[in-house]
């Protein structure tokens, strides 16, 4: 290999669509259904190198690893919760690190996917915000988490609830989204995907207009001045415009609306609190999940009972809301909501 090969920067071939795998093998003057056999192997097989793709010939394969290269990285660390939650630590393609939360429960495994390394919304009750924003993920690199998980095979469902605020980064996560339900790619219904947002101005809007996934929407507050000062992008895009963007949608039928409310100790999970809720999603077709808050650094709020957090939900239940407690897991290994950080990890895996 000569210097000028060993410093050529390979393309990803992981993210791709299909017209996008079709172009390449054009330019490399391939047969045009090798596209489909490439994307067979990076969707189906989920192959780790241009070798393994044993149906091109050897001097396609050869072609093809000049210019390309799979683009997966195995976690370089995990960590085991007694509930059998397993937190893992992606690398990069820029050198940053992102966790990454693998959810067992009994028939179902939910992956936690990241879409940023940090995040710019710096909500209050939130350690990845204290970590600041470090940059967007690639496409390759959000898909990775799935493509290169250990457990990948037994998956059900994807929540992108990591780190980051998905809309920020939104053309990487349509681009992902668009890989899992592609039927040339990994042809998941957008049933089992949700996407998480504290609500990013128009950015929200053109999701819901090219995605099908499910949508959850961060509220934490019904109320503007109490939310604002739990969430600062209440500022630029209101709950309130949100949620009369949202009326536009139609969520009674495939798709599916939530909105996430952590309980606060004395502070947004009295009966007025719920009332509020209550007027602001009137008419809407959504449920409401409650979370428990855990506890970070410099932070003064505190968990609610669960004794006060079934009273919230019966409450909004009882008002024709649908409202469940969302069980909490792998807080031991601080991989619970709220507090995903890769802060402190750079020197660690330098």
């Amino acid at each position: 290999m000569t210097m000028n090969q060993a410093n050529i920067v390979k393309k990803k071939l992981m993210g791709m669509t299909l017209s996008e795998l079709q172009e390449v093998v054009h330019h490399l003057n391939m047969p045009t259904f090798t596209a489909g056999q490439i994307a067979k192997w990076l969707y189906l097989q989920q192959v780790t190198s241009i070798d393994e793709m044993t149906n091109l010939s050897k001097n396609n394969r050869q072609i093809l690893q000049e210019s390309f290269e799979i683009g997966c990285m195995k976690p370089l660390d995990a960590q085991y919760s007694k509930d059998g939650t397993i937190k893992y630590l992606f690398p990069t393609a820029s050198g940053n690190l992102v966790e990454t939360v693998y959810i067992p429960d009994q028939d179902r495994a939910t992956l936690c996917v990241s879409s940023q390394v940090g995040c710019k919304m710096n909500c209050l009750f939130c350690q990845t915000g204290k970590q600041g924003f470090e940059g967007n993920l690639t496409y390759t690199d959000i898909l990775n988490q799935i493509y290169s998980l250990p457990e990948r095979e037994k998956l059900t469902n994807i929540v992108f609830m990591g780190q980051g605020e998905p809309m920020d980064n939104i053309d990487n996560v349509l681009r992902a989204t668009q890989i899992l339900t592609a039927p040339y790619g990994y042809a998941w219904s957008p049933k089992r995907i949700t996407v998480s947002s504290v609500g990013v101005k128009g950015k929200l809007k053109r999701f819901l207009d090219e995605s099908d996934c499910h949508v959850a929407i961060s509220l934490h507050s019904a109320i503007p001045e109490q939310r604002r000062e739990l969430m600062p992008a209440e500022k630029a895009m209101p709950i309130q415009e949100i949620v009369e963007l949202l009326r536009e949608y139609d969520f009674a039928h495939q798709r599916r609306l939530s909105f996430e409310y952590i309980v606060f100790d004395g502070e947004n999970d009295s009966i007025r609190h719920a009332q509020k809720v209550v007027e602001l999603l009137r008419g809407l077709d959504c449920r409401v999940n409650l979370i428990r808050f855990h506890q970070i650094p410099n932070v003064s709020l505190r968990g609610t009972d669960t004794a006060t957090m079934e009273r919230f939900r019966d409450y909004l239940t009882s008002h024709g809301i649908f409202t469940t407690i969302r069980a909490s897991r792998g807080q031991d290994i601080f991989a619970a909501c709220g507090l995903l950080s890769t802060a402190k990890k750079k020197t660690t895996h330098a």
